[in-house]
């Protein structure tokens, strides 16, 4: 499994890119869910991982694979990966029922990789759940989940396409009604699209919302020449993934969605990841702190009409 340099057009699956980072975070959630008391319950995560057939991320959902530097010392040990995931989950888990405990019935889940909330969050009836991510990725989540006996809690919809083709349509042919609030998410995607592209898939978003729609995203303060980026960099190399993830990051300089969304009509919020860890009762080590500090998660709501 080898990472690589990002370019438009270019293509992945579950075990490789960016593909391969769906499974890293399944690999998580699985670990985070076998925990004593655990903060998330993904019983889906580790068959999906297991279906994929890593081995370095099968040791992963299975708690055998520490992040370490060259002297031994661990950089991230399996309390910090589950405490990470595990906040991660609970904040777009969250977004969620608070969403449609508000009446919203319709959800996209955009880019949703190994995601499962269709499968195991407790949806209220008439909820309709859509998902967009590559055409392999949907085939192969869908396909694994219906040998497992897995059924949807919600009507579901999944759709095959690369987004950044012309998803808005292939979304509202599926049966998506603009004219209905909706609750968005896009987990774990804008900063592998580049700030054009970013820009793009808010303004589209955008369009597609009534008023009353939520979105979800994570919020990341970082460019290429930040330190942080380094961290990241080391992290990633020395974990299951065995490659520098940051190198599929678009680190281009760009205008940050909470601003691109405020000047669009929405109200938006941002949680700092330290404020998400204290939320949940948990701290973050002192070397995670800045990280903690500078990223987090992004909420935005359009005002209801009238």
């Amino acid at each position: 499994m080898t990472g690589s340099v990002r370019y438009d057009g270019d293509s992945w699956n579950l075990a490789s890119s960016v593909g391969a980072t769906a499974t890293g975070v399944a690999a998580s959630r699985a670990l985070a869910t076998n925990q004593r008391d655990p903060l998330i319950h993904d019983p889906f995560a580790d068959p999906l991982v297991k279906a994929v057939g890593l081995e370095n991320f099968n040791r992963m959902a299975d708690g055998e694979l520490d992040v370490e530097d060259d002297d031994g010392n661990p950089i991230l040990d399996h309390r910090e990966m589950c405490e990470h995931i595990a906040v991660r989950t609970r904040y777009f888990d969250d977004f969620f029922t608070e969403a449609t405990d508000a009446g919203l019935r319709q959800v996209v889940i955009l880019a949703s990789g190994l995601d499962t909330r269709a499968y195991r969050l407790p949806w209220p009836a008439q909820t309709r759940v859509f998902e967009l991510d590559q055409p392999e990725v949907i085939e192969f989540k869908t396909s694994t989940l219906d040998e497992l006996g897995a059924e949807p809690a919600a009507e579901h919809r999944t759709i095959g396409i690369d987004l950044r083709e012309d998803w808005p349509t292939a979304l509202t042919r599926n049966g998506f009604d603009p004219t209905q609030p909706t609750a968005w998410i896009a987990e774990g995607l804008l900063i592998y699209l580049p700030s054009e592209a970013q820009d793009r898939l808010l303004d589209n978003i955008t369009a597609l919302s009534a008023p009353g729609s939520r979105l979800a995203t994570e919020h990341m303060d970082i460019d290429s020449s930040d330190d942080l980026a380094g961290r990241l960099d080391e992290m990633s190399r020395r974990s299951a993934f065995g490659f520098d993830v940051t190198e599929l990051f678009y680190l281009d300089d760009r205008t940050s969605p909470r601003d691109h969304l405020r000047k669009a009509g929405w109200d938006v919020t941002v949680q700092s990841g330290q404020e998400a860890y204290a939320a949940n009762g948990f701290e973050l080590p002192g070397r995670a702190a800045e990280l903690g500090r500078r990223l987090g998660y992004l909420y935005a709501g359009l005002p209801e009409a009238g």
